[in-house]
């Protein structure tokens, strides 16, 4: 059995004691193409150490190679030493042929380390100088992509897709198709989620292309693949919420609820299914039933505001200022940051006669409420009722300048001028 036979074999029996002493023998051996071909077959199984051995004793050997530069610095960049790796990188040269793999491999660095621009500079040098080459162009639309310039990556993958069907083991149909949904271009994804369901059906394609058509506003269609997604994977829970939302679109509200019901029972701990269950339920006037999903929805997330606005917004709306008061007991002082829940408890503060109380709720959401026709309106009523003129006409000249359709207010400040004269 030959020595690289030997290597494999202890690598597929994950007998790592006996490769560390086959790899102490091979180090010592003048054999570097064998040494080379071990280190090749160790980073491609994942045995990252014992392949930076091999680089780095044959970079001992060959300390101007390039190509042992460019794969050692890969293997050290998955074992975590970027500072070496980009030393190696960087130590070749832009006259070696292998100067634009270099490129490429510092764009990657660059990129895992949250330097984007300077990893798209890369790029752009590796495709300045290679502009014709498929893996270059591919490498910059990922990046573009991963980036959010999705534009730009479109008009890459596209050029590919008008030369190949895939690069290596990716689609550029399923590429476009991402890249064109990412940037809420949905009429432009369509035609490619279209043409990767013709070649297979997939659970995620048929979602991602029903979103698709959501966004456009087909729910028809929507539906049609949702169905189809169910029918296929009935715990795709993803796909309940989206069947929903789609029915409420088409207007179908009674639908949409029980649709959600049914992706409750498939998951009973989605608290976004409870949260749009009880929303459902509002629009059909099912006032307890809302009330019970509001709730599920904050046992499953205390901390999930959109569900506690909305159950404050049922109870201020019904004045249950008890139920009010309760819920945001409970919230440890995190709706104080919350201008609607401040505007809430002051509308209730004010219901029930805590005057002081509903004053210091209305300052606190007053910053940013300072556009709200229905805040300001209840806000200088309350100033006016307490006794606080100056506030009230400062509220008031705010509303009438944004609402001068308002002409009880107008014609209320006015009169105050009147006065003043």
């Amino acid at each position: 059995m030959g020595q690289l036979q030997e290597v494999e074999q202890h690598i597929v029996e994950g007998d790592v004691g006996a490769l560390d002493l086959l790899l102490d023998g091979l180090m010592r051996s003048t054999d570097f193409d064998m040494q080379y071909e071990a280190a090749s077959m160790l980073g491609a199984y994942g045995f990252m150490e014992q392949a930076d051995r091999l680089y780095e004793t044959l970079l001992f050997h060959f300390p101007d190679e390039a190509q042992l530069k460019i794969d050692r610095a890969n293997a050290l960049i998955e074992l975590g030493n970027e500072d070496e790796a980009l030393l190696l990188l960087s130590d070749v040269q832009s006259t070696d042929e292998e100067y634009v793999q270099a490129l490429l491999a510092l764009a990657d660095y660059y990129h895992m380390t949250g330097m984007a621009e300077t990893a798209i500079a890369k790029i752009q040098e590796a495709y300045s100088l290679m502009p014709e080459e498929p893996v270059i162009r591919f490498a910059y639309a990922e990046l573009l992509l991963d980036v959010g310039k999705f534009g730009e990556a479109a008009r890459f993958y596209l050029e590919l897709k008008n030369e190949m069907d895939k690069i290596g083991d990716v689609s550029l149909i399923s590429r476009l198709a991402e890249t064109y949904s990412a940037g809420a271009a949905y009429e432009e994804a369509i035609p490619y989620y279209e043409e990767m369901l013709q070649e297979k059906t997939l659970p995620d394609t048929l979602f991602s292309a029903a979103f698709a058509y959501y966004q456009t506003g087909n729910a028809e269609k929507a539906l049609k693949l949702l169905d189809e997604l169910i029918k296929i994977d009935p715990d795709y829970y993803s796909a309940y919420m989206l069947a929903g939302q789609s029915k409420l679109l088409a207007g179908d509200e009674e639908n949409a609820y029980e649709t959600f019901l049914d992706g409750i029972q498939r998951d009973e701990f989605d608290k976004e299914l409870q949260l749009s269950a009880g929303k459902a339920a509002l629009k059909l006037g099912r006032v307890e039933e809302a009330e019970k999903h509001f709730k599920q929805a904050l046992a499953l997330d205390p901390e999930y505001m959109e569900a506690m606005i909305t159950l404050a917004s049922l109870y201020n709306e019904n004045e249950q200022d008890v139920e009010l008061f309760d819920l945001l007991s409970n919230t440890k002082g995190e709706h104080e940051d919350i201008p609607l829940l401040q505007a809430f408890l002051a509308y209730a503060y004010e219901r029930t006669e805590q005057y002081k109380d509903a004053y210091e709720a209305f300052v606190n959401a007053y910053s940013e409420m300072k556009d709200d026709h229905e805040f300001l309106a209840k806000y200088a009523n309350f100033l006016m009722e307490e006794g606080r003129r100056s506030e009230a006409v400062e509220v008031v000249k705010r509303l009438v300048t944004l609402f001068p359709e308002d002409q009880n207010w107008r014609a209320f400040l006015e009169a105050q001028t009147d006065e003043e004269v």
